[in-house]
């Protein structure tokens, strides 16, 4: 019988969940809106009632652990979720140890887009390279790093917030307070604010046709390049260049042999990428260069996939012996919880 893992990727919008053979192909796949404004208590009877759903539809699946991606900050070694800004009173949730108690099961915990990272990497635009940065673009700006085959972590699951390296000294506040963040300036819904400041309703233009006279989206803006819309197109370019100017701090950071781009505006990517490679052939060192900068192919699956991997493919390159947790570090796990816990009570 094929082992499949049980595997999640936990939105602050949308909470999907699937049954994912150890060759990356979902064999089932469910999702519902997550109460993201009603605590962890409820949230995780999402997640258990969705692992049912899935359980209902394939009930001789031979499932070996859950793997889960949700928004960071968390520590992934610990299982712990730390603060997450999506998801409303969520403060040190030992996610792990709650799940492996009610399935009896192995679970592994990543952030969300570290785990779409390694989707990408096993599966999909990353096969075959060493080392890759993943960029989402989406409503705001996320990224994993994968470094000689494994996911790099940095101190306490933390590493590669992307979204939050300062591109520059202007622009909107971001929402973590700072001003001039590649998400602030860069991400789907950056450009959709550009889009709309440039438009007024009723005024004709066939963005604001496109989004029924309300505020224009990042969709929209891609859209209307696509049918040579001038305003957009130029909104196009200014985009471009935001993301050549971070990848190109990225391709210094981290030198991989691939940066992949997903999230909702990668949809638009061959609109993006003239701008973005003449930005990073003017901006980066000779020798960073030739880097290729491609789409994601998993889409929106990536997550899942990767999630589903830690478990799959674990001990194999990719899932870090550091991950791993018997039932005396997940006891450990809850202890340290508990223990910060009592000092915020």
């Amino acid at each position: 019988m094929t082992r499949l893992a049980l595997a999640f990727d936990l939105g602050g919008t949308e909470l999907r969940g699937a049954l994912v053979e150890s060759g990356g192909r979902v064999v089932a796949q469910v999702s519902a809106p997550t109460m993201a404004i009603a605590g962890s208590d409820a949230v995780i009877g999402q997640i258990i009632t969705l692992a049912g759903a899935l359980l209902t539809q394939r009930p001789q699946a031979d499932v070996v652990g859950i793997g889960i991606g949700a928004p960071g900050p968390l520590d992934p070694k610990a299982g712990i979720v730390i603060a997450p800004p999506t998801l409303a009173g969520w403060h040190d949730v030992p996610l792990i140890d709650i799940l492996g108690k009610h399935f009896g099961l192995p679970v592994r915990l990543e952030n969300d887009a570290n785990a779409a990272a390694l989707g990408e990497w096993r599966f999909g635009a990353g096969q075959g390279t060493g080392s890759l940065v993943f960029v989402t673009v989406s409503t705001g700006i996320g990224g994993g790093v994968v470094a000689d085959g494994h996911i790099y972590h940095g101190r306490r699951g933390l590493a590669a917030e992307i979204g939050h390296m300062t591109i520059t000294g202007e622009g909107d506040r971001c929402f973590c307070g700072a001003v001039g963040c590649f998400e602030a300036v860069a991400s789907g819904t950056a450009l959709g604010r550009r889009a709309t400041a440039l438009t007024a309703p009723g005024d004709g233009s066939l963005l604001r046709r496109l989004s029924a006279n309300g505020d224009v989206s990042a969709r929209h803006v891609v859209e209307a390049a696509r049918a040579g819309d001038i305003s957009a197109l130029e909104l196009i370019e200014a985009e471009a260049r935001w993301l050549g100017i971070g990848f190109t701090n990225l391709l210094h950071l981290y030198s991989p042999d691939l940066i992949v781009m997903g999230g909702g505006l990668a949809n638009g990517f061959d609109l993006l990428a003239p701008a973005i490679r003449a930005t990073v052939e003017q901006r980066a060192m000779p020798a960073y260069r030739d880097v290729p900068i491609v789409p994601a192919q998993l889409g929106d699956r990536a997550g899942l996939i990767g999630a589903a991997s830690l478990i799959l493919w674990e001990g194999e390159p990719g899932a870090p012996l550091a991950m791993a947790q018997d039932e005396d570090s997940r006891h450990g796990a809850t202890e340290h919880a508990d223990a910060r816990e009592a000092g915020h009570g």
